[in-house]
């Protein structure tokens, strides 16, 4: 496993188990977070409140799998399926995310989400 793969898998499953640490420890202290809502987080210590508000609503996430990742450079994207229970309601998200890393930290992530549910077009 590169070392890409490896950040991304243990930043998805410190979301996964509720582990602040192990979110920010994949994080360089200038990253910049761009979630598929529009939300931006600027700095570690923003993606540290962040953290800590999104998991102390009593918000967890149900299942956060990767489909497939691919590298080029100093980036990656990963494709995924994304299920949260947030303020007591369960959602699902599938979308996929765009990863450049400095010195081996994330410095930027973006994600883009589907927004409806994908269904074979007939004409």
């Amino acid at each position: 496993m590169s070392h890409m793969q490896q950040t991304i898998s243990t930043y998805v499953a410190g979301w996964q188990e509720g582990n602040r640490e192990k979110i920010l420890s994949c994080l360089d202290p200038a990253c910049v977070i761009i979630e598929a809502h529009g939300s931006t987080f600027r700095g570690k210590d923003m993606v540290a409140r962040w953290v800590d508000s999104w998991f102390h609503e009593g918000n967890i996430v149900n299942s956060w799998k990767i489909l497939d990742l691919h590298e080029a450079d100093d980036s990656c994207f990963f494709e995924w399926i994304f299920e949260c229970t947030h303020e007591g309601k369960v959602a699902a998200l599938e979308g996929a995310s765009l990863a450049r890393f400095r010195d081996g930290a994330i410095i930027s992530m973006r994600e883009y989400a589907t927004v409806a549910p994908r269904h074979e077009w007939d004409g």
